[in-house]
């Protein structure tokens, strides 16, 4: 966690529960931390509870669709699940009802990764026992996150070292250190990996032709076709 020595912008004092270790207000006195993908913004540019919530909540009840759909992937066409929804459902509504009560990150990042390893645990079983070939698709989607999950960890331990070390050196090199924004883009782009994985596993079980393609040579999309009756 980032130290409490940042000077207080435009939003006043900080009341989130979390903080991190960019410097506060270091570009404009309107966002308390910069360098941050646009699906947090208001957590990051505020640092308030409430924003807070925007941010942290979502991610559970997004967690909540993707394990819907890694465990439906095998159903037929417009097939409902009604017991793993009302499941999936009652789940977040505990934890946001818990969350609401009891301010403790840890209580979120502990359930949040609960549906996380759930996710990866369900990967790893449709890579090896389903679809091997997918396996470079699934373990390079794990990969990233746990890059950005690595970095995250860094941030956080080492965060007064890292301040440190950017009071020294160059803006243009102080700002390859900030590892909670790299968190995000890593985390982002293994989520989109994931969607792929998620995306090519169900339409090759409904007898499409998925592929993997890349836009421009570098960002990856599937592309499919309906099986041709004969």
């Amino acid at each position: 966690m980032a130290p409490a020595v940042d000077r207080e912008g435009y939003w006043g004092p900080t009341t989130s529960t979390l903080d991190w270790c960019e410097e506060n207000y270091a570009v404009t006195w309107y966002i308390a931390e910069f360098l941050v993908g646009m699906g947090s913004w208001c957590f990051h540019m505020t640092l308030k509870y409430e924003m807070q919530l925007l941010d942290e909540l979502p991610m559970i009840y997004s967690c909540c669709i993707f394990v819907y759909c890694m465990f439906e992937c095998f159903k037929s066409k417009n097939s409902v699940n009604y017991h793993l929804l009302f499941a999936l459902v009652l789940f977040s509504l505990i934890v946001t009802t818990v969350y609401l009560k009891v301010k403790e990150p840890i209580f979120h990042q502990v359930m949040y990764g609960m549906l996380v390893f759930t996710l990866v645990l369900r990967s790893i079983y449709i890579v090896t026992w389903v679809y091997p070939w997918l396996r470079g698709l699934g373990y390079t989607s794990l990969g990233v996150f746990l890059f950005g999950f690595l970095l995250w960890n860094i941030d956080n331990i080492f965060c007064v070292s890292l301040r440190n070390f950017r009071k020294k050196v160059p803006p243009i090199i102080g700002v390859t250190t900030q590892f909670h924004a790299w968190w995000h883009i890593l985390t982002g782009l293994g989520s989109y990996l994931h969607i792929l994985f998620s995306l090519y596993t169900r339409t090759l079980y409904l007898r499409y032709r998925p592929k993997v393609k890349f836009l421009f040579g570098i960002w990856p999309v599937i592309m499919f076709e309906p099986l041709r009756n004969h």
